[in-house]
Protein backbone atom coordinates (compact mmCIF):
# COMPACT_ATOMS: atom_id res chain seq x y z
CA UNK A 1 0.00 0.00 0.00
CA UNK A 2 2.46 2.04 0.95
CA UNK A 3 5.53 3.52 -1.59
CA UNK A 4 7.44 6.25 0.05
CA UNK A 5 8.66 6.78 -3.61
CA UNK A 6 5.17 7.28 -5.33
CA UNK A 7 5.05 10.90 -6.78
CA UNK A 8 3.66 12.37 -4.02
CA UNK A 9 1.16 14.57 -7.22
CA UNK A 10 0.20 11.16 -9.04
CA UNK A 11 -1.29 10.63 -5.30
CA UNK A 12 -3.41 13.76 -4.84
CA UNK A 13 -4.95 12.72 -7.92
CA UNK A 14 -5.85 9.48 -6.88
CA UNK A 15 -6.81 10.42 -3.40
CA UNK A 16 -8.98 13.59 -4.91
CA UNK A 17 -10.71 10.97 -7.34
CA UNK A 18 -11.18 8.68 -5.09
CA UNK A 19 -12.68 11.22 -2.61
CA UNK A 20 -15.14 12.52 -5.38
CA UNK A 21 -16.36 9.02 -5.26
CA UNK A 22 -17.64 9.36 -1.84
CA UNK A 23 -19.44 12.71 -2.56
CA UNK A 24 -22.63 12.65 -0.66
CA UNK A 25 -22.22 9.16 0.93
CA UNK A 26 -23.06 8.31 4.34
CA UNK A 27 -20.06 10.24 6.65
CA UNK A 28 -19.36 6.66 7.49
CA UNK A 29 -18.02 6.04 4.18
CA UNK A 30 -18.73 3.61 1.20
CA UNK A 31 -15.35 2.26 0.55
CA UNK A 32 -16.25 -1.27 -0.90
CA UNK A 33 -17.71 0.83 -4.08
CA UNK A 34 -14.16 2.20 -4.61
CA UNK A 35 -12.07 0.26 -7.29
CA UNK A 36 -9.29 -1.53 -5.64
CA UNK A 37 -6.50 1.23 -6.91
CA UNK A 38 -8.63 4.02 -5.31
CA UNK A 39 -8.70 1.85 -2.50
CA UNK A 40 -4.98 1.85 -2.29
CA UNK A 41 -4.56 5.48 -2.95
CA UNK A 42 -7.19 6.64 -0.30
CA UNK A 43 -4.90 4.48 2.49
CA UNK A 44 -2.11 6.28 1.03
CA UNK A 45 -3.86 9.54 1.68
CA UNK A 46 -5.08 8.50 5.32
CA UNK A 47 -1.56 7.39 6.07
CA UNK A 48 0.39 10.48 4.79
CA UNK A 49 -2.51 12.55 6.55
CA UNK A 50 -1.23 10.41 10.02
CA UNK A 51 2.55 11.19 9.45
CA UNK A 52 1.72 15.14 9.01
CA UNK A 53 -0.38 15.20 12.24
CA UNK A 54 1.98 12.48 13.93
CA UNK A 55 5.02 15.30 12.82
CA UNK A 56 3.11 18.34 14.32
CA UNK A 57 2.34 16.27 17.14
CA UNK A 58 -1.03 16.12 16.75
CA UNK A 59 -1.94 12.48 18.38
CA UNK A 60 -5.73 11.88 18.50
CA UNK A 61 -5.53 13.14 14.82
CA UNK A 62 -2.40 10.90 13.73
CA UNK A 63 -4.07 7.81 15.59
CA UNK A 64 -7.86 8.39 13.92
CA UNK A 65 -5.99 8.06 10.50
CA UNK A 66 -3.48 5.46 10.80
CA UNK A 67 -6.70 3.76 11.68
CA UNK A 68 -8.33 4.68 8.57
CA UNK A 69 -4.97 3.83 6.38
CA UNK A 70 -5.03 0.40 8.13
CA UNK A 71 -8.01 -0.40 6.96
CA UNK A 72 -6.51 -0.37 3.59
CA UNK A 73 -4.45 -2.49 3.92
CA UNK A 74 -4.57 -6.03 2.09
CA UNK A 75 -1.97 -8.98 3.68
CA UNK A 76 0.24 -10.14 1.82
CA UNK A 77 1.57 -7.32 -0.28
CA UNK A 78 0.35 -4.60 2.28
CA UNK A 79 2.34 -6.36 5.15
CA UNK A 80 5.59 -4.03 5.76
CA UNK A 81 3.08 -1.02 5.28
CA UNK A 82 0.86 -2.28 8.11
CA UNK A 83 3.91 -2.87 10.24
CA UNK A 84 4.63 0.61 9.95
CA UNK A 85 1.22 1.44 11.00
CA UNK A 86 1.49 -0.67 13.57
CA UNK A 87 4.74 0.95 14.86
CA UNK A 88 3.31 4.80 14.92
CA UNK A 89 0.55 3.21 17.02
CA UNK A 90 2.37 1.34 19.60
CA UNK A 91 4.52 5.24 19.53
CA UNK A 92 1.53 6.74 19.97
CA UNK A 93 0.05 4.45 22.88
CA UNK A 94 3.42 4.29 24.50
CA UNK A 95 3.81 8.29 24.90
CA UNK A 96 -0.09 8.34 26.26
CA UNK A 97 0.74 5.47 28.53
CA UNK A 98 -2.06 3.52 27.15
CA UNK A 99 -0.22 0.07 27.80
CA UNK A 100 -3.11 -2.47 26.94
CA UNK A 101 -3.04 -1.03 23.61
CA UNK A 102 0.88 -0.66 23.33
CA UNK A 103 0.90 -4.02 23.67
CA UNK A 104 -2.19 -5.46 22.13
CA UNK A 105 0.16 -3.68 18.80
CA UNK A 106 3.23 -5.01 19.99
CA UNK A 107 1.73 -8.81 20.01
CA UNK A 108 -0.07 -8.03 16.15
CA UNK A 109 2.62 -6.94 15.01
CA UNK A 110 4.84 -10.20 16.40
CA UNK A 111 1.64 -12.60 14.45
CA UNK A 112 2.04 -10.08 11.50
CA UNK A 113 6.07 -10.96 11.64
CA UNK A 114 5.63 -14.87 12.07
CA UNK A 115 2.98 -15.11 9.18
CA UNK A 116 4.66 -13.29 6.56
CA UNK A 117 8.21 -15.11 7.34
CA UNK A 118 6.22 -18.31 6.21
CA UNK A 119 4.84 -16.58 2.96
CA UNK A 120 8.05 -14.97 1.74
CA UNK A 121 10.12 -16.49 -0.36
CA UNK A 122 13.18 -14.83 0.60
CA UNK A 123 14.15 -12.56 4.06
CA UNK A 124 15.44 -9.40 2.79
CA UNK A 125 16.34 -6.14 5.21
CA UNK A 126 13.04 -4.70 5.50
CA UNK A 127 11.89 -8.05 6.99
CA UNK A 128 14.51 -7.97 9.62
CA UNK A 129 14.33 -4.38 10.42
CA UNK A 130 10.89 -4.62 11.52
CA UNK A 131 11.79 -7.98 13.48
CA UNK A 132 14.50 -6.22 14.91
CA UNK A 133 11.46 -3.14 16.11
CA UNK A 134 9.59 -5.97 17.67
CA UNK A 135 12.50 -7.05 19.19
CA UNK A 136 13.41 -3.63 20.44
CA UNK A 137 9.34 -2.90 22.19
CA UNK A 138 10.00 -6.34 23.91
CA UNK A 139 13.66 -5.07 25.17
CA UNK A 140 15.45 -7.57 24.08
CA UNK A 141 17.62 -5.59 23.06
CA UNK A 142 20.42 -8.36 21.98
CA UNK A 143 18.16 -10.45 19.80
CA UNK A 144 17.11 -6.67 18.21
CA UNK A 145 20.68 -5.68 17.66
CA UNK A 146 21.71 -8.45 15.62
CA UNK A 147 18.50 -8.35 13.24
CA UNK A 148 18.94 -4.70 12.69
CA UNK A 149 22.72 -6.12 12.16
CA UNK A 150 21.50 -8.48 9.63
CA UNK A 151 19.20 -5.51 7.92
CA UNK A 152 21.93 -3.56 7.50
CA UNK A 153 23.92 -6.51 5.90
CA UNK A 154 21.43 -7.15 3.76
CA UNK A 155 20.72 -3.41 2.91
CA UNK A 156 23.54 -3.11 1.49
CA UNK A 157 23.46 -5.66 -1.13
CA UNK A 158 19.52 -4.80 -2.12
CA UNK A 159 21.29 -1.24 -2.59
CA UNK A 160 18.68 0.11 -0.35
CA UNK A 161 20.33 3.21 1.24
CA UNK A 162 17.68 4.44 3.07
CA UNK A 163 17.25 1.13 5.02
CA UNK A 164 20.81 1.01 5.60
CA UNK A 165 20.54 4.33 6.97
CA UNK A 166 17.22 3.81 9.49
CA UNK A 167 19.40 0.08 10.20
CA UNK A 168 22.28 2.29 11.13
CA UNK A 169 20.69 4.39 13.63
CA UNK A 170 18.08 1.44 15.23
CA UNK A 171 21.55 -0.69 15.56
CA UNK A 172 22.81 3.07 17.24
CA UNK A 173 19.78 2.59 19.63
CA UNK A 174 19.96 -0.91 20.68
CA UNK A 175 23.38 -0.36 21.85
CA UNK A 176 22.38 2.86 23.48
CA UNK A 177 19.98 0.47 25.64
CA UNK A 178 22.51 -1.75 26.48
CA UNK A 179 25.00 0.93 27.30
CA UNK A 180 27.43 0.75 24.76
CA UNK A 181 28.23 3.79 24.44
CA UNK A 182 31.31 3.31 21.79
CA UNK A 183 29.64 1.35 19.42
CA UNK A 184 26.65 3.70 19.72
CA UNK A 185 28.84 6.53 18.91
CA UNK A 186 29.99 4.47 16.13
CA UNK A 187 27.31 3.76 13.73
CA UNK A 188 26.04 6.94 14.34
CA UNK A 189 29.59 8.56 12.53
CA UNK A 190 28.67 5.99 9.97
CA UNK A 191 25.10 7.27 9.66
CA UNK A 192 26.50 10.74 9.66
CA UNK A 193 28.74 9.96 6.90
CA UNK A 194 25.74 8.11 5.31
CA UNK A 195 23.12 11.00 5.51
CA UNK A 196 25.74 13.54 3.58
CA UNK A 197 24.27 12.28 0.29
CA UNK A 198 20.79 11.14 1.16
CA UNK A 199 18.17 13.72 2.26
CA UNK A 200 16.48 12.40 5.27
CA UNK A 201 15.60 15.36 7.61
CA UNK A 202 13.82 13.90 10.13
CA UNK A 203 16.70 10.70 11.18
CA UNK A 204 18.81 13.28 10.90
CA UNK A 205 17.48 15.21 13.17
CA UNK A 206 17.04 12.34 15.34
CA UNK A 207 20.54 11.20 15.12
CA UNK A 208 21.30 14.01 16.75
CA UNK A 209 19.22 13.83 19.59
CA UNK A 210 20.43 10.22 20.04
CA UNK A 211 23.76 11.64 20.02
CA UNK A 212 22.44 14.07 22.67
CA UNK A 213 21.64 11.81 25.14
CA UNK A 214 24.70 9.52 25.04
CA UNK A 215 27.22 12.05 25.05
CA UNK A 216 24.62 13.22 28.46
CA UNK A 217 25.26 10.06 29.63
CA UNK A 218 29.10 10.06 29.55
CA UNK A 219 29.52 12.98 30.52
CA UNK A 220 30.52 14.67 28.01
CA UNK A 221 27.97 17.24 28.30
CA UNK A 222 29.11 20.12 26.07
CA UNK A 223 29.02 17.84 23.00
CA UNK A 224 25.61 16.83 24.08
CA UNK A 225 24.04 20.05 24.36
CA UNK A 226 25.53 20.92 20.74
CA UNK A 227 23.99 17.86 19.42
CA UNK A 228 20.78 18.76 21.03
CA UNK A 229 20.98 22.56 19.46
CA UNK A 230 21.78 20.61 16.07
CA UNK A 231 18.67 18.91 16.43
CA UNK A 232 16.55 21.39 17.07
CA UNK A 233 17.69 23.31 14.01
CA UNK A 234 16.89 20.56 11.96
CA UNK A 235 13.66 20.03 13.23
CA UNK A 236 12.41 23.63 13.31
CA UNK A 237 13.54 23.56 9.40
CA UNK A 238 11.18 20.79 8.82
CA UNK A 239 8.15 22.13 10.96
CA UNK A 240 8.52 18.48 12.88
CA UNK A 241 7.35 19.54 16.58
CA UNK A 242 7.10 15.80 18.03
CA UNK A 243 10.60 15.94 19.06
CA UNK A 244 10.83 19.46 20.50
CA UNK A 245 9.59 18.54 23.75
CA UNK A 246 12.17 15.42 24.10
CA UNK A 247 15.09 17.41 22.80
CA UNK A 248 14.21 20.28 25.86
CA UNK A 249 14.30 17.81 28.59
CA UNK A 250 17.71 16.04 27.27
CA UNK A 251 19.31 19.45 27.48
CA UNK A 252 17.74 20.20 30.94
CA UNK A 253 18.77 17.30 32.08
CA UNK A 254 22.54 17.93 30.43
CA UNK A 255 22.07 21.18 32.56
CA UNK A 256 21.19 19.17 35.94
CA UNK A 257 24.16 16.89 35.83
CA UNK A 258 26.36 20.19 35.22
CA UNK A 259 25.30 21.54 38.51
CA UNK A 260 23.17 24.00 36.90
CA UNK A 261 19.79 23.15 38.49
CA UNK A 262 17.98 26.40 37.89
CA UNK A 263 18.46 26.64 34.11
CA UNK A 264 17.69 23.14 33.87
CA UNK A 265 14.39 23.89 35.90
CA UNK A 266 13.97 26.97 33.64
CA UNK A 267 13.98 24.28 30.44
CA UNK A 268 11.94 21.74 32.13
CA UNK A 269 8.92 24.26 32.99
CA UNK A 270 9.30 25.53 29.22
CA UNK A 271 8.61 21.92 27.73
CA UNK A 272 6.42 21.39 30.27
CA UNK A 273 4.25 24.38 29.67
CA UNK A 274 4.42 23.69 25.41
CA UNK A 275 4.32 20.17 24.44
CA UNK A 276 0.94 18.57 23.94
CA UNK A 277 -1.07 17.43 26.78
CA UNK A 278 -1.62 14.08 25.11
CA UNK A 279 1.93 13.52 25.35
CA UNK A 280 1.88 11.71 29.07
CA UNK A 281 4.92 10.01 29.54
CA UNK A 282 7.21 12.54 28.48
CA UNK A 283 5.18 15.39 30.87
CA UNK A 284 5.35 12.41 34.02
CA UNK A 285 9.58 13.08 32.96
CA UNK A 286 9.30 16.48 33.24
CA UNK A 287 6.79 16.51 37.03
CA UNK A 288 10.37 13.48 38.56
CA UNK A 289 13.08 16.04 36.77
CA UNK A 290 11.47 19.09 38.30
CA UNK A 291 10.72 17.32 42.01
CA UNK A 292 13.80 15.75 41.86
CA UNK A 293 15.58 19.31 42.28
CA UNK A 294 12.49 21.68 42.76
CA UNK A 295 12.55 21.99 46.27
CA UNK A 296 14.05 24.71 47.97
CA UNK A 297 13.77 23.06 51.35
CA UNK A 298 16.52 20.84 50.18
CA UNK A 299 20.12 21.78 51.89
CA UNK A 300 21.60 19.15 50.36
CA UNK A 301 21.08 17.53 46.72
CA UNK A 302 23.45 14.64 45.99
CA UNK A 303 24.09 13.35 42.74
CA UNK A 304 26.68 9.98 42.95
CA UNK A 305 26.36 8.98 39.77
CA UNK A 306 27.96 12.55 38.42
CA UNK A 307 29.49 13.33 41.68
CA UNK A 308 28.25 16.41 41.57
CA UNK A 309 26.79 18.21 45.41
CA UNK A 310 24.84 20.71 45.36
CA UNK A 311 24.58 22.85 48.82
CA UNK A 312 21.80 25.35 49.64
CA UNK A 313 24.12 28.33 50.18
CA UNK A 314 27.24 27.63 48.55
CA UNK A 315 26.06 26.09 44.50
CA UNK A 316 27.32 23.59 42.98
CA UNK A 317 30.35 21.81 44.39
CA UNK A 318 32.07 19.44 41.99
CA UNK A 319 33.24 16.10 43.16
CA UNK A 320 35.17 14.49 40.29
CA UNK A 321 38.37 13.89 41.57
CA UNK A 322 37.62 13.84 45.38
CA UNK A 323 36.35 10.20 45.13
CA UNK A 324 37.40 9.34 48.56
CA UNK A 325 35.58 12.17 49.66
CA UNK A 326 32.72 11.66 47.82
CA UNK A 327 32.72 8.22 49.62
CA UNK A 328 32.58 9.52 53.45
CA UNK A 329 30.00 11.97 52.41
CA UNK A 330 27.36 9.24 51.29
CA UNK A 331 28.09 6.62 53.71
CA UNK A 332 27.62 8.85 56.41
CA UNK A 333 24.67 11.01 54.67
CA UNK A 334 22.70 7.59 54.04
CA UNK A 335 22.49 6.71 57.61
CA UNK A 336 21.91 10.06 59.19
CA UNK A 337 21.81 9.91 63.38
CA UNK A 338 24.08 6.97 62.89
CA UNK A 339 27.83 7.03 64.38
CA UNK A 340 30.74 5.92 62.62
CA UNK A 341 34.23 5.46 64.26
CA UNK A 342 37.33 5.03 63.21
CA UNK A 343 37.22 0.91 62.58
CA UNK A 344 34.34 1.98 60.37
CA UNK A 345 35.72 4.51 57.87
CA UNK A 346 38.69 2.04 57.53
CA UNK A 347 36.72 -0.94 56.94
CA UNK A 348 34.20 1.14 54.46
CA UNK A 349 36.42 3.78 52.73
CA UNK A 350 39.89 2.39 52.68
CA UNK A 351 38.87 -1.51 52.96
CA UNK A 352 41.15 -1.83 55.29
CA UNK A 353 41.24 -3.09 59.53
CA UNK A 354 42.27 -0.08 61.41
CA UNK A 355 45.78 0.99 62.33
CA UNK A 356 46.18 4.05 64.23
CA UNK A 357 49.39 4.80 62.76
CA UNK A 358 48.00 4.68 59.07
CA UNK A 359 44.16 5.22 59.56
CA UNK A 360 44.01 8.44 62.39
CA UNK A 361 45.82 11.42 60.15
CA UNK A 362 43.95 9.94 56.83
CA UNK A 363 40.74 10.08 58.53
CA UNK A 364 41.27 13.56 60.24
CA UNK A 365 42.22 15.16 57.15
CA UNK A 366 39.74 13.57 54.40
CA UNK A 367 36.79 14.61 57.36
CA UNK A 368 38.55 18.03 57.47
CA UNK A 369 38.74 18.34 53.68
CA UNK A 370 34.98 17.33 53.36
CA UNK A 371 33.48 19.68 55.70
CA UNK A 372 35.76 22.51 54.22
CA UNK A 373 34.07 21.90 50.63
CA UNK A 374 30.23 21.46 51.76
CA UNK A 375 29.80 23.52 54.95
CA UNK A 376 28.75 26.80 54.93
CA UNK A 377 31.41 29.61 56.07
CA UNK A 378 30.26 31.59 59.05
CA UNK A 379 28.28 28.46 60.29
CA UNK A 380 28.67 26.05 62.89
CA UNK A 381 29.06 22.52 62.30
CA UNK A 382 25.70 21.90 59.71
CA UNK A 383 25.95 18.52 58.17
CA UNK A 384 28.87 16.32 59.98
CA UNK A 385 29.03 16.33 63.88
CA UNK A 386 31.80 14.86 65.76
CA UNK A 387 30.78 12.82 68.83
CA UNK A 388 32.39 10.52 71.30
CA UNK A 389 31.26 7.76 68.97
CA UNK A 390 32.85 9.21 65.59
CA UNK A 391 31.42 11.13 63.12
CA UNK A 392 27.65 11.66 62.11
CA UNK A 393 25.37 12.90 59.66
CA UNK A 394 22.88 15.35 61.26
CA UNK A 395 19.51 13.91 61.32
CA UNK A 396 18.26 17.39 60.90
CA UNK A 397 19.49 18.27 57.55
CA UNK A 398 17.65 18.26 54.89
CA UNK A 399 18.88 16.21 51.99
CA UNK A 400 17.82 14.57 48.57
CA UNK A 401 19.38 12.02 46.63
CA UNK A 402 19.33 12.29 43.21
CA UNK A 403 17.29 9.29 41.45
CA UNK A 404 19.71 7.23 39.75
CA UNK A 405 18.26 7.33 36.18
CA UNK A 406 15.00 6.12 36.86
CA UNK A 407 14.03 9.51 35.81
CA UNK A 408 15.56 9.07 32.04
CA UNK A 409 12.94 7.72 30.45
CA UNK A 410 14.48 4.67 28.71
CA UNK A 411 11.98 2.62 30.41
CA UNK A 412 8.88 3.33 28.99
CA UNK A 413 5.57 0.93 27.87
CA UNK A 414 7.07 -0.36 24.08
CA UNK A 415 10.61 0.42 24.91
CA UNK A 416 10.48 3.20 22.38
CA UNK A 417 10.16 6.80 22.55
CA UNK A 418 7.95 8.55 20.51
CA UNK A 419 10.61 10.54 18.36
CA UNK A 420 12.65 7.04 17.28
CA UNK A 421 11.85 6.61 13.55
CA UNK A 422 9.77 3.82 12.33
Amino acid sequence: MINEKTNVSENQQKFMAASSTLEGTDAKFSFGELSSEQEHSLGQGFYRLAKLHYDKADLDKAKENFYKALEKTVYPQDAFATLKIYGFLIRIYSETLDNNKANEFIQRAGDLVEKFSNDLPTLGAEFFYNVGMIYTYKADFDQALDNFKLSHQKAGLENEPELKAKALYAMATACYHKELYVEAISWLDQLKELLTILTKGYLKGSMHVLYGHIYKDIGEYALAMTHYDEGMRLLQQKNCWNLYGNILLGKGVTLKKMGEYNQALSLFQLGKNTINKNYKRLISLYDDQVADVNDSSVDLYLDRHNRLIHEKSIGSIDFKHRFVLLEILFLLAKSPGKAFNKDDLSKFIWKEEYNPLIHDKLIYTSISRLRKLIEPKGTSRKYILRGKDGYTFNPRANVRFHKEEEVSGRKIIGNIEINTPV
